[in-house]
């Protein structure tokens, strides 16, 4: 880990140790800002005492970081282009952190302070695209192409659409729960039960199903949200010290065998499928191994693509055999043949088994470049979990008591989580980040909906306006921050 800072002078050093802990304490942010959506519903149905709910869902928030891969991870480094990424001084590197991760945590904590239950995820989001869009506007490019149009769009239809699915789903649980089981005493709330048999707590099973489905949130919580700090960490890494981390270093012989034999294998399938590429990749253009100096990622060029990544790694056994410069060369053009092959998957007429092969050769085309060093991932859980034990009262009322005029009975609690961790789940697993605070929100005033428990206007407004406000106002924030910070530090 320290060896990082090898080569570096003081300053770059500095900010590089100030970058990484702007990211962790972004993390710790997240963790009381978001995770008190999990334990909301343990808490306010009596199923477990608050500082028990809270470490419980500090440590399966540490779990859910550990065991959840790396899909939303570099779903959310590719929303910059490859360009940006890769071909920034490290001044501009540093710049661009700082500004993206500074507006990121100033909404944070300003929703958090005022007890909104704002999304952690819009608001990393937005200072992403307002770095993309303010370097466009700095350096002339289009702004199609100053950020990752079609990976924003993505990500954004998976946020827009998550809340929507916790809102049905969550309500439709509940009035199956009312259906066939009428008469049970989990569609009472604490304090109704105790006027009616003198006990708070919910029945055993019930209260086994909510401590069962909040951890469950608290996991996939911290699969989700916890990759997003891993992929700034890695943004981090890549724009200040590229030469040690563009590519995993510790890659084998083999893993970067399969890296080349993908490349190779790709060019074997643009020209089976010729008849469909004709407009995407200049087939009848001789592949050329030497690459023109100013590189941009344009699909047209993957043969010659395609041959300076085998010339490259023609003999290469280890990373360390490239210098920094055909290091990052060999990431970058890696990265935009799978830019150029994700589109290519999305073509009509090629055949269904060519698109599947297509996608596997996607896979190890990415073997080396789309990792994270074991020490980012523990410190980004620990990060998490530990923030998750810190801060919670604020958001943990606002969801308990804010959003219904009713209490909450048991059955809504279980509604409501257990769709939220089923929805967070499903996306980790497809690689998209969403939204624990929009999901879990309105999930719970589904349940309120179907169980006519009635909505508190002036939270929902609050939540809906933080939520309509988060995407401009971190991307005015960050844009702005990125341009000053251009204009003091590299002009």
């Amino acid at each position: 880990m320290l060896e990082m800072f090898n080569g570096l002078s003081f300053e770059l050093g500095l900010g590089l140790a100030v970058a990484l802990i702007f990211v962790l304490a972004y993390e710790f942010i997240n963790g009381f800002h978001d995770t008190a959506n999990a334990v909301a519903t343990v808490i306010y149905t009596k199923a477990m005492p608050p500082h028990m709910a809270v470490v419980a869902s500090g440590i399966f928030n540490c779990a859910g970081v550990l065991a959840g891969g790396l899909g939303v991870a570099y779903a959310i480094v590719h929303l910059l282009p490859v360009d940006l990424l890769l071909n920034v001084a490290s001044a501009h590197g540093l710049v661009m952190v700082f500004a993206l991760l500074s507006s990121a945590i100033f909404w944070n904590l300003g929703t958090w302070y005022f007890g909104i239950p704002a999304s952690s995820s819009h608001t990393l989001i937005g200072a992403i695209l307002g770095v993309g869009l303010a370097n466009s506007l700095m350096t002339g490019v289009e702004i199609s192409k100053g950020i990752n149009v079609q990976k924003a769009i993505d990500i954004m239809l998976s946020l827009i659409v998550s809340p929507l699915v916790g809102l049905l789903v969550a309500g439709g649980l509940l009035l199956l729960l009312k259906k066939y089981f009428s008469t049970s005493k989990i569609h009472k709330t604490p304090e109704e039960r105790q006027t009616w048999d003198g006990k708070k707590r919910p029945p055993f099973w019930t209260r086994f199903t909510l401590i069962a489905s909040a951890m469950g949130v608290s996991f996939v919580h911290g699969s989700n949200d916890g990759q997003k700090g891993i992929g700034m960490i890695m943004l981090v890494l890549i724009g200040i010290v590229p030469g040690q981390f563009v590519l995993n270093m510790e890659s084998t012989s083999y893993q970067i065998g399969r890296t080349k034999d993908a490349a190779l294998h790709m060019g074997d399938f643009y020209q089976r499928n010729s008849v469909y590429l004709d407009q995407m990749i200049d087939l009848k253009k001789v592949p050329n191994a030497e690459m023109p100096q100013v590189f941009k990622c344009d699909s047209k060029d993957s043969m010659s693509s395609i041959a300076t990544v085998a010339n490259l790694l023609g003999s290469t056994e280890h990373y360390n055999q490239l210098d920094v410069e055909k290091r990052r060369e060999v990431r970058r053009l890696l990265l935009c043949l799978d830019d150029t092959a994700k589109k290519v998957s999305k073509l009509p007429g090629i055949p269904a088994s060519e698109i599947s092969d297509l996608n596997k050769l996607r896979k190890d085309l990415t073997l080396t470049t789309e990792y994270a060093p074991t020490w980012v991932i523990f410190a980004v859980a620990l990060a998490l979990g530990g923030g998750t034990m810190i801060g919670w009262r604020r958001i943990v009322l606002t969801v308990g008591e804010k959003i219904g005029q009713k209490g909450m009975t048991y059955s809504q609690g279980m509604a409501a989580q257990i769709t939220a961790a089923s929805a967070i789940g499903l996306a980790s697993m497809s690689g998209l980040p969403v939204s624990t605070t929009h999901v879990l929100s309105s999930a719970v005033a589904g349940t309120m909906v179907a169980n006519r428990s009635g909505l508190q206007s002036g939270t929902v407004k609050n939540i809906v306006l933080a939520w309509v406000l988060t995407l401009p106002v971190t991307i005015a924030l960050s844009a702005g921050l990125f341009w000053l910070g251009t204009f003091i530090f590299v002009n």
